[in-house]
């Protein structure tokens, strides 16, 4: 044998040995490595969110982090995306689908348990490629004590208002938009605006938007200094609500998590009655919803996936966590408040839809919240020029873009 023959053969059994030990997990080259999970949780929902998985007693690693999407589009980039990803909205999940980067969940859990708008669509995209862990409501207004307000549209001063994010700042004023076209326009109207079939320069868009601007211009100073407030109240304290000088916040269920020991004494109403320019009848409820999709082809993290979306899965975490679920199996959870919020997920009364800029493509998203933002910073320009700005990025996008169906839905 040859001096180059005996090299190659070593080299060759080096790196034989490196790819049977080195790329496998302890415990033998059989066993598959921990499943690797991205989601939008940390500090107290993360700790709850990882007591459920424990429980599964199924490997894992787990990144959480407020810019969910940033990170996940930077690891799908490097070639190394999560097994499981879990966002909030489906937006950007279609764009994945369109890759064919996400794998099916067929069978991975009880569809009929799930009505829409909690198994929204895609127009020319595979069924089954996402499914929602954690619902939250919106079109709701939390107030301090045992007694709603009057229902009259508030002054700005009433109000909690904060702009600022980890992730994308912004979004709490889009919720306020979203909100007031949903129960000004109702529905039907809202599904296709969210959904690229409506203009933004559309005049109950702008209407909309128009009357939020309003309510900023009352006090410049104020609107400015939501600029900087984060949504969350100051760290270590017990929100807006309980610490910034206002009586009102216009935010969604999961709000509650951020009075902290206070929470007790924190009610809440419809919105409509409160918003600018009504009062306004309940026309349907904006919800939002963490929804879960698979990249990885393992065993593991399709078994993870089962158990999270199942009932038992789901009832355990709504326990430790207390998160609200989108499963209609899942009984309603104890207290009045819990209650009362359950309530709005499970009757028949209104529709529910799903948050708006949670469905729109990343692109359109983030113009969005860049008018939010401006907006606020000045209240008095015409909304107009931002809105028409909007409907640019929109137009950008390519027509073969799948659009999303069953955005709004009754539950079940």
């Amino acid at each position: 044998m040859t001096r180059l023959n005996r090299a190659l053969l070593l080299v060759l059994a080096l790196f034989l040995t490196a790819a049977g030990c080195g790329l496998s997990a302890p415990g033998g080259s059989d066993e598959e490595p921990k499943v690797t999970i991205l989601g939008p949780w940390t500090d107290d929902q993360e700790r709850h969110f990882k007591e459920v998985l424990d429980g599964f007693g199924i490997p894992y690693t787990y990144q959480g982090t407020a810019a969910t999407r940033e990170v996940l589009l930077a690891e799908v980039q490097a070639g190394n995306p999560p097994d499981i990803a879990i966002l909030p909205g489906v937006g950007e999940l279609v764009e994945y689908a369109e890759e064919d980067r996400l794998q099916p969940l067929t069978g991975l859990y009880e569809r009929e348990e799930y009505g829409n708008p909690w198994r929204p669509g895609a127009q020319g995209i595979a069924d089954d490629l996402w499914v929602p862990l954690k619902a939250d409501l919106k079109s709701i207004v939390w107030y301090r004590g045992s007694e709603p307000p009057e229902p009259v549209p508030a002054p700005l001063s009433a109000w909690c208002i904060g702009m600022a994010d980890d992730g994308a700042s912004g979004w709490p004023g889009s919720d306020w938009i979203e909100d007031l076209i949903l129960q000004r326009a109702g529905p039907n109207l809202y599904e296709r605006w969210a959904t690229g079939d409506l203009a933004w320069t559309d005049e109950r868009v702008s209407s909309a938007w128009t009357t939020w601007a309003g309510l900023l211009a009352q006090d410049r100073k104020a609107a400015r200094d939501a600029l900087l407030d984060d949504h969350r109240g100051p760290v270590g304290g017990h929100g807006l609500l309980f610490g910034g000088g206002c009586e009102l916040e216009h935010q969604g269920s999961f709000a509650r998590a951020f009075y902290g020991d206070r929470k007790e004494a924190a009610g809440f109403m419809d919105s409509a009655p409160l918003l600018p320019g009504g009062p306004y009848r309940v026309q349907a409820h904006e919800v939002a919803a963490d929804f879960a999709a698979l990249f990885g082809r393992g065993g593991r993290a399709r078994d993870m996936i089962r158990r999270l979306a199942s009932r038992e899965g789901q009832q355990d975490w709504g326990r430790k966590g207390g998160v609200f679920s989108p499963n209609a199996a899942v009984p309603a959870k104890k207290g009045p408040v819990e209650k009362d919020i359950s309530r709005r997920f499970t009757e028949q009364r209104v529709p529910l839809c799903l948050d708006a800029s949670d469905v729109m493509p990343a692109a359109v998203r983030d113009a969005f919240y860049e008018a939010v933002l401006l907006t606020v910073a000045h209240p008095e320009e015409p909304v107009r020029q931002r809105l028409e700005d909007i409907q640019k990025v929109q137009d950008a996008q390519s027509s073969d873009t799948p659009r999303l169906t069953g955005v709004c839905g009754r539950p079940q």
